[in-house]
């Protein structure tokens, strides 16, 4: 996931249509606080359902006018629903992180023995695609060591093929729309928190890595869900990754 190009920051540009950030809320996202008709209410949806497709496969650098064209609406119905890409991506990554602390609970409160419960969580979080659009602040709040930090799938789709490289994941400025910044901790937490649980308990019981840290998990994830063009290669690709990794993660007798 290439999130570099993406800097989170507040628009000071004029959006389309003569929209500015004040007349939209502030830079806030208008779907969530606007009532829309039936047919707006479409559009979002599309907008959205674009987005997911177009950033989990060229990252979040990837413009506005790819997820309109995906969407197959104008980019200005985008910009009214979200001023600024940015606002976009705030979106879409909360909501993302929302869906890996429900499944992270699910497993948690679903299955009794510690690694099935990791176990569990990796699986549903790799087949749900939702490495590649792991938010960056999950990722950055996940390293302790203060090195780079993790590195993370960047995935390019080139005429002619895919090209999946990891690169290291870079500082993202996360100083945009005060008001939701609340909530972007809020919810960052209570995954890493989730997550916590399930590889405490799992390292408690004996069966993951005395070494293995919730940054890892995260990597996990982020790794086993390469973007390929055929959607049977892809889920068979990341359930042999995901088989693999998981070997890596338990502990061994001495």
């Amino acid at each position: 996931m290439h999130v570099q190009d993406s800097h989170w920051s507040p628009a000071s540009a004029v959006a389309a249509g003569g929209m500015t950030m004040s007349a939209a809320g502030n830079g806030r996202d208008v779907s969530r606080t606007t009532p829309l008709r039936v047919d707006a209410q479409r559009n979002l949806e599309h907008v959205l359902r674009a987005a997911r497709e177009v950033f989990g496969e060229l990252g979040y650098g990837a413009p506005m006018e790819d997820v309109a064209r995906r969407a197959r609406v104008g980019v200005g119905t985008v910009y009214r629903r979200f001023p600024s890409k940015d606002v976009l991506v705030r979106r879409i990554a909360e909501e993302e992180t929302s869906r890996l602390t429900d499944q992270a609970r699910a497993a948690l409160g679903q299955e009794d023995e510690p690694w099935s419960a990791l176990s569990r969580f990796l699986r549903t979080s790799v087949a749900s695609g939702a490495g590649r659009l792991l938010p960056p602040q999950v990722l950055r709040v996940s390293v302790e060591d203060g090195s780079s930090g993790p590195r993370v799938p960047q995935q390019r789709t080139q005429p002619g093929g895919t090209e999946l490289r990891l690169v290291p994941d870079q500082p993202v400025a996360v100083a945009a729309l005060p008001a939701v910044a609340g909530e972007d901790d809020a919810g960052t937490s209570a995954l890493l928190e989730v997550v916590g649980q399930l590889v405490d308990r799992a390292r408690a019981a004996g069966e993951l890595r005395a070494d293995v840290s919730v940054s890892d998990v995260l990597l996990v994830i982020a790794t086993a869900a390469p973007s390929l063009p055929d959607a049977a290669q892809q889920a068979a690709a990341s359930a042999r990754l995901l088989d693999i990794l998981l070997e890596g993660l338990r502990s061994r007798p001495a």
